[in-house]
């Protein structure tokens, strides 16, 4: 968080080494620093902003240093100060007894905690691996799943040459960011890397360039390859959606049919197309079945 937040430690006696992070909220100390602990949530990020800092600049010594060393006692991860205020030596004194460590930022207070918030969001957010390969299609975040050697990577590569971005291939990390998003990565191992069988490994960012590879991605739609079964009835028209769930979170999924012939990067390709036309409002298979539904009546009618 130091380094991505671009922080100055002001108590560079503190051991950060041994401070975790464990939820993803902050919070902002304003009753505290006046003195109010009822229903302190002292496991968050404290944030110290323009007017917090007013505040205690106003008040003698004296009544200071009972609500600072309270304020330390309950071991907070951390304390950042924002909008180019620093804390007194007072503070920072209790902080390295109590082994709180402090941090400082020029950013304003509002647009900091947001940023942070943000961050929070999605580094504490909850995660899962599974076995699959997400590519970015048109802005579209495509999750593309099946059983293994079905050809999930051979379509991301095609994909890849068509100008599309790869995210993960082989394994991808989801994370819960909101109750509607779903954020999907590689591990750091196989970040830019392709399994071909036959082939072995190759790193994508190299071979097309850094214009081929994106880190992070939202899951839009999941794609699941299978093998043809001709007993099997496949939809044909999409009027209704089918979903799969990850991390509680439904995601749209289509289940696409593998036979030879079929030219799997055109269609994926066609389904992210549709299902953003969906999202802005045009659903194709609905409007074919209003045309159908009108010749009928009007078939009635004569």
């Amino acid at each position: 968080m130091v380094e991505k937040m671009n922080l100055k430690n002001v108590t560079p006696e503190v051991d950060l080494s041994q401070i975790r992070i464990t939820v993803p909220d902050i919070n902002r100390a304003a009753l505290q620093l006046a003195g109010y602990f009822e229903h302190f949530t002292s496991e968050r990020v404290q944030i110290v902003g323009y007017v917090e800092y007013t505040y205690l600049m106003g008040l003698p010594l004296e009544e200071k240093l009972p609500v600072y060393e309270r304020f330390v006692s309950y071991k907070s991860p951390c304390i950042i100060y924002t909008t180019r205020t620093k804390p007194e030596e007072e503070l920072l004194r209790l902080a390295v007894q109590y082994g709180v460590p402090v941090f400082i930022t020029d950013k304003e207070t509002s647009a900091f905690s947001a940023e942070l918030q943000r961050w929070l969001n999605v580094e504490l957010a909850p995660c899962i691996s599974i076995h699959g390969v997400l590519v970015d299609v048109y802005g579209e975040g495509v999750l593309i799943m099946g059983e293994s050697g079905i050809g999930k990577s051979e379509a991301a590569l095609e994909l890849i040459r068509r100008g599309h971005r790869l995210i993960s291939d082989d394994v991808v990390e989801i994370r819960k960011v909101s109750d509607v998003s779903l954020v999907g990565s590689a591990p750091d191992i196989t970040r830019h890397f392709i399994e071909l069988r036959g082939i072995g490994i190759i790193n994508v960012k190299t071979l097309y360039g850094v214009e081929a590879v994106k880190n992070t991605q939202t899951i839009d739609i999941v794609i699941k390859l299978e093998e043809w079964d001709k007993d099997k009835d496949y939809d044909r028209l999409g009027l209704e959606e089918e979903y799969t769930e990850f991390l509680g979170n439904r995601v749209v999924c289509h289940s696409l049919p593998i036979r030879p012939g079929r030219n799997l990067a055109i269609i994926v390709e066609a389904a992210a197309v549709n299902h953003r036309q969906k999202k802005m409002g045009y659903n194709a298979a609905q409007e074919l079945y209003n045309r159908v539904q009108q010749n009928l009546t009007r078939k009635r009618e004569l």
